[in-house]
């Protein structure tokens, strides 16, 4: 196995962790927005300047969870890309 293909299978497996986070927090800030207001959706919360009750430290902490988990994510993924690449 050559270097290149190490590094890829190590950003494959990261990647799988990544998006398993990513998916337990969506649902823990989706879970936490409908406890602050019931009957939110996913779309919803993408904006939450529209729902008052949304202006709650919790939610937000965890919301800027999510955003990093996704950050990195979006990172990796460009990272591939320039390993695919090059």
């Amino acid at each position: 196995m050559s270097v290149k293909t190490d590094r890829a299978a190590a950003i494959d497996e990261v990647m799988s962790l990544l998006t398993a986070m990513e998916e337990l927090q969506s649902r823990k800030v989706i879970e936490l927005a409908r406890r602050l207001r019931p009957g939110l959706t996913a779309e919803d919360i993408r904006n939450p300047h529209d729902f008052p009750e949304l202006d709650d430290t919790d939610w937000h902490f965890a919301d800027g969870q999510l955003a990093g988990i996704q950050s990195v994510i979006t990172a990796l993924r460009a990272r591939r890309q320039s390993e695919e690449e090059g």
